[in-house]
């Protein structure tokens, strides 16, 4: 007669349960403070599939913990105190913003820290959105070749900028100027702002600009204006 002996997991089996196990997070802590880190950082609204992503959870799991951040800020949650921000969803991603109520004395603090003088960065940043709004960052990244994003919170912070629209596809914010850079130009729309085609070189430098019918005949016959450039504008530079 044999004793019973208990019978143990093989090492084959241990090794087939752990791999059904899903991979801890290497972050660890609640998931709402995870989601708090993430959503302090963002300049643009983040979807919930990228969310979940960056904390390393399901999109259910983290669908519920916006809710309950949500319900939190509103002062619906446990502790039933409403904060000065809050939690919306925008285009289809989710962003912290300052509550409605505060956004005038957000406005005169950030205008009363502001420098005098804007750099040059954000001049020629300025100016691209000026002339090509409605425009997102990357659009003005991408004309200028170099990263905007501290650019651009200077200028909304200054009022000098403000946000027009989310695209619904991108997700991406529209910039626009505002009443206070025409009031700072001294002009009463953006239609009185120079045009640009007379500002850019037109590549006619270096050719030769005689008569028709002399030289290579690359040059622009003497006397008319260069192309892109207009013939009163012409005028008026050599009166």
């Amino acid at each position: 007669m044999t004793d019973d002996v208990p019978t143990t997991e093989t090492g084959d089996s241990a090794e087939t349960d752990a791999a059904e196990q899903p991979p801890a997070s290497v972050h660890e802590g609640p998931l709402t403070e995870k989601l708090e880190a993430i959503l302090m950082i963002l300049d643009e609204p983040l979807g919930i599939v990228a969310l979940a992503a960056a904390v390393g959870s399901p999109v259910p799991a983290v669908r519920q913990a916006l809710e309950t951040l949500v319900e939190d800020y509103d002062g619906a949650g446990p502790t039933g105190r409403r904060r000065g921000f809050e939690l919306r969803e925008v285009g289809g991603g989710w962003r912290l913003y300052v509550r409605e109520d505060y956004d005038d004395l957000v406005a005169d603090y950030v205008g009363g820290q502001a420098p005098a003088r804007l750099s040059q960065a954000a001049l020629e940043t300025l100016a691209v959105i000026a002339y090509k709004q409605p425009v997102t960052r990357s659009q003005v990244a991408s004309i200028r070749a170099v990263n905007v994003d501290s650019v651009v919170r200077t200028l909304v912070a200054r009022g000098l900028i403000t946000e027009l629209f989310t695209d619904s596809e991108t997700g991406a914010i529209n910039y626009g100027t505002t009443d206070a850079l025409l009031q700072n130009l001294g002009i009463n729309s953006l239609d009185e702002l120079p045009p640009i085609s007379p500002l850019l070189d037109d590549g006619t430098d270096g050719f030769d600009e005689g008569g028709s019918g002399e030289g290579s005949g690359c040059g622009s016959p003497r006397g008319s204006p260069r192309p892109g450039r207009p013939a009163s504008r012409r005028r008026d530079e050599t009166q």
